[in-house]
């Protein structure tokens, strides 16, 4: 009489705990009726335990994908094994409002659902046991952490006067580009320009105009890009653009287009009206050029007969 008084207390002293844990907790049947529903399960769905024993998850919970979720579970009737899912895979099951102060940036709960088998006398699989844990902080920090890592990632390759790739990183991609026209031969092509008389720019209005004459180079140089090709600032007023899948007569007929652009640009400053043109080369890469270096050169020495033949023109360097 002791032992079932002892077990009974047992019991109540269970339920009541798995009451209050801070912790959804759903029983359900092979039906996906509702068989039990905790504390933490009324509060954030606002519905009663009694209101929802006997009633189907999915009709209650529409939100709750059906294929995926039997596809879930199945493995544990079956197989009499845990299922798991977690916020990464998907970010809830339940679309609870989120209403943590330090996570508020968050619509919904974020959630972990661990699934496990509940044995009847006879060792069958007749209910399952679903425990939704709350993930909402640890969810929100590793987001804002990876949104951290992605800017500091994109700090790391951006050049701050202009928003394009710097240096370092543009080198990285063509580097790239050339491995990958080794194996596949593909037609690509590399432009450099830079502007006309800088110096007599920065002299004359002063190098906050000079910063203004760049930025707006940059911006002529990303209107007329595509979003495939790679633009860089390579250092000071010179700018570098890979363009793959593009022949120098592409390549040249981009230059011209990116030329008269800038040829037509007025910038106002202070009390100044700046005009500017830029001169440019480009290079084809052929088999013939044995490094990325190379490939970079002979287009440097596009720019420098473009010079040489009066500036504010495009000349392409043809490799042998």
């Amino acid at each position: 009489m002791t032992d079932n008084i002892d077990q009974l207390r047992e019991f109540h002293w269970m339920l009541d705990m798995l009451q209050n844990i801070d912790a959804g907790l759903i029983v359900l049947n092979r039906e996906n009726e509702i068989q039990a529903w905790n504390s933490f399960m009324e509060n954030h769905s606002g519905m009663l335990s009694s209101n929802v024993k006997n009633k189907n998850l999915f009709e209650l919970f529409p939100e709750i994908p059906i294929d995926w979720f039997q596809h879930k579970v199945e493995s544990v009737f079956q197989l009499h094994t845990r299922a798991f899912s977690i916020w990464e895979q998907r970010p809830y099951i339940f679309k609870f409002k989120n209403y943590r102060p330090i996570t508020g940036t968050a619509d919904f709960m974020f959630q972990n659902i661990s699934v496990f088998p509940l044995k009847s006398s006879k060792g069958e699989v007749t209910n399952i046991c679903i425990i939704v844990y709350d993930v909402t902080d640890i969810a929100t920090s590793s987001q804002a952490l990876e949104s951290a890592n992605q800017q500091l990632e994109f700090l790391s390759r951006t050049d701050r006067l202009t928003g394009l790739n710097n240096r370092g990183y543009w080198q990285e991609c063509q580097e790239q580009e050339f491995a990958r026209f080794q194996r596949h031969h593909h037609s690509t092509s590399l432009l450099i320009f830079d502007i006309d008389h800088f110096k007599k720019v920065n002299d004359t209005y002063g190098h906050q105009a000079g910063d203004e004459v760049i930025r707006m180079c940059a911006r002529a140089l990303l209107s007329c890009a595509r979003e495939i090709d790679i633009c860089g600032r390579y250092g000071g007023e010179e700018f570098v653009v890979l363009m793959t899948d593009t022949d120098s007569k592409g390549a040249n007929i981009f230059a011209e287009r990116i030329r008269q652009l800038i040829e037509k640009l007025t910038i106002e400053y202070d009390t100044h009206k700046i005009n500017f043109t830029v001169s440019l080369g480009v290079c084809e890469l052929t088999d013939s050029i044995k490094s990325a270096q190379q490939w970079l050169e002979l287009a440097d020495q596009g720019l420098y007969q473009s010079k040489q033949n009066g500036r504010n023109q495009t000349s392409v360097y043809q490799s042998k």
